[in-house]
């Protein structure tokens, strides 16, 4: 007969009106990864960012988010994951009304840099206190299914409650949505949520995340001075610079007892495979998004609101694909689900190439949602193929670099795929304009499409009206040699994931249980 004492506490209302406060800031981290994207056009033509400034607007939230997830982690379980929580929830608020007031693209950029801190410390407290507060096994499911539909459910509402402000406020309108949520949650949290800290976890080392997070924002800063200039000694160096940087992250990570990252964990081929993939999924997910949106708006001519409706099909899509996938992995191999995923995103790719001027606004949008249909069961299934590719004891560590991944993943596809594109742009801008054209009317349109579209406005009705059609060709061309860049990295991700994962199973599966620890390597 088994003891009370083995039987799990449930959970009581008081954990469960503590599981709502904590969904609300995890919806509002996934709002504001796409709210954005909205936002641009009547940001742009508020602050007149130049096309570099623009993709450090939107990525620079991502990539310190991605940065600082596993170092305040561990902090949190030093000084105690509620207490950090609180805190970052203070610092999320007074950022989020910093970046409604920015008066210049610097200060946005500054203001996006502290959301993405200040998103680092909300995402692993929230998640690992339902650990703490749900300790019979069905509850915690529940609770983190409902925690992860919340996730997903920000990324449903943010552009449509994102495009209800535009319509109404103006664009930094879409940063003060958290503030109430903001204030909520530090009103309620200390009633409603456990305290929990672990003294036994190593201290965060300042140095592995310093060096981390600088040598991804040196490399991508390099990109994007590149895809603006050109080669330059400038990006050149910069270039160097980040790669240094990041030799000197990996070869501290080996010298460290407890390093930030456990390289232990790449020896595992199935593992580094699986979090390849996972980083150039949500590479190839966001980028698309992100470039499909400002086409919406911008060279359809749609309002913030119809551009969020729009944008419906393509949230749809991903959706359908992460939730159909774990029940075909029941009757498919998991190499082929996922092969089969990523071909159907190479289709969807390829259809992106064909969208040619203003009237294609259906295939640009049913486009994105065949990639979100296919990419959305790697998504779905990759944390469960990474952490089950790890041995028990570093689960932890493997599921902390998956969430990172997917983060670095969205952010990488902004400036990776934002750069190319807008590097199209401009050249392609550069060798079109018109004759006659005002002094600095030319350099002002190459720095965005939205900037072009204002200087248009401002010319006599001949001479706009070439330009406005010059500029969104530009952009049009850009978005189609971005889609054919996509369609070859989607492309390889089928072939690698059809033969290198194939002897690669799901943690729960009968395979996986009868293979004993399948994916890690003996």
């Amino acid at each position: 007969m088994t003891s009370s004492a083995e039987v799990p506490a449930r959970a009581t209302r008081r954990e469960w009106w503590g599981l709502a406060v904590l969904a609300l800031p995890t919806m509002l981290i996934a709002m504001d990864l796409t709210v954005l994207h909205l936002a641009l056009p009547t940001l742009t033509a508020d602050l007149r960012p130049s096309n570099t400034q623009l993709l450090w607007i939107v990525d620079i939230y991502g990539f310190l988010i991605a940065g600082f997830l596993i170092p305040m982690g561990a902090l949190g379980d030093r000084i105690g994951r509620r207490r950090l929580l609180l805190a970052g929830a203070t610092a999320f608020g007074v950022a989020s009304v910093f970046s409604a007031l920015a008066t210049d693209p610097a200060m946005l950029i500054v203001a996006r840099a502290l959301l993405g801190i200040a998103g680092a410390t909300l995402m692993p407290s929230t998640l690992s206190l339902i650990r703490i507060m749900f300790h019979d096994p069905k509850q915690q499911a529940t609770a983190i299914g409902a925690w992860t539909g919340f996730f997903a459910l920000g990324t449903v509402v943010g552009p449509l409650v994102g495009g209800a402000f535009l319509e109404l406020f103006w664009w930094g309108s879409v940063f003060l949505i958290g503030v109430p949520v903001m204030v909520l949650l530090v009103a309620l949290g200390p009633i409603l949520l456990p305290e929990y800290r672990d003294r036994a976890v190593a201290r965060p080392d300042p140095p592995s995340a310093l060096a981390s997070v600088c040598s991804i924002l040196t490399l991508v800063f390099a990109l994007k001075r590149f895809a603006e200039d050109g080669l330059s000694v400038e990006a050149g160096l910069t270039a160097g610079v980040g790669i240094v940087l990041a030799l000197l992250f990996v070869y501290r990570q080996g010298r460290l007892t407890q390093p930030l990252v456990d390289l232990a964990l790449f020896r595992n081929s199935v593992f580094g495979v699986a979090l390849c993939m996972l980083v150039l999924a949500t590479l190839i997910q966001a980028g698309s998004q992100f470039l499909v949106m400002q086409y919406l708006q911008l060279v359809g001519g749609l309002s913030p609101l119809q551009a969020g409706l729009w944008s419906l099909p393509i949230t749809a899509g991903i959706t359908i694909g992460a939730m159909t996938a774990p029940t075909l992995v029941g009757k498919v191999k998991l190499s082929v689900v996922l092969s089969g995923g990523l071909a159907v995103s190479t289709v969807g790719m390829a259809l992106l190439t064909l969208v040619d001027g203003s009237t294609d606004l259906l295939l640009a949008v049913a486009s994105t949602a065949v990639i979100g249909l296919g990419i959305g069961p790697l998504i779905s299934l990759g944390t469960g193929l990474i952490v089950g590719a790890a041995p028990p004891e570093r689960a932890g560590s493997a599921a902390a670099l998956a969430s990172t991944s997917s983060e670095l993943g969205s952010a990488l596809g902004i400036a990776v795929i934002g750069s190319l594109a807008f590097a199209v742009y401009r050249s392609h801008l550069s060798d079109s304009l018109p004759d006659g054209l005002p002094a600095g009317a030319g350099e002002r349109s190459g720095k965005t499409l939205a900037e072009a579209l204002e200087v248009s406005a401002a010319l006599p009705t001949v001479e706009g009206s070439q330009l406005l059609s010059v500029a969104r060709e530009a952009f049009v061309e850009g978005l189609q040699v971005a889609a054919i860049g996509g369609a070859a990295i989607t492309a390889m991700l089928a072939v690698a994931a059809a033969s290198l994962l194939r002897t690669a199973r799901m943690p729960g599966s009968p395979e996986f249980a009868q293979d004993g620890e399948s994916n890690v390597d003996k």
